[in-house]
């Protein structure tokens, strides 16, 4: 079984939404300020898919195909 990445990067946002990758660093930084995390932290799946509306298996499906 192939372990997936558990964490989203501004590459991931930019090709999951079409968006720039600049929209996807502020994105994840707006998810950090939400969820509390500082700076230095990954954003999960789980956080991502929560905080977008984007169903979790959608952003799992993709990952698997990037990997």
């Amino acid at each position: 079984m192939k372990i997936l990445r558990a964490c989203i990067f501004p590459k991931d946002v930019h090709c999951l939404t079409g968006r720039s990758e600049r929209y996807g660093r502020k994105l994840l930084n707006d998810i950090r300020r939400h969820f509390d995390k500082q700076s230095h932290q990954f954003v999960t799946v789980k956080e991502f898919a929560e905080y977008s509306g984007i169903e979790e298996e959608i952003i799992t499906e993709y990952l698997q195909q990037v990997s």
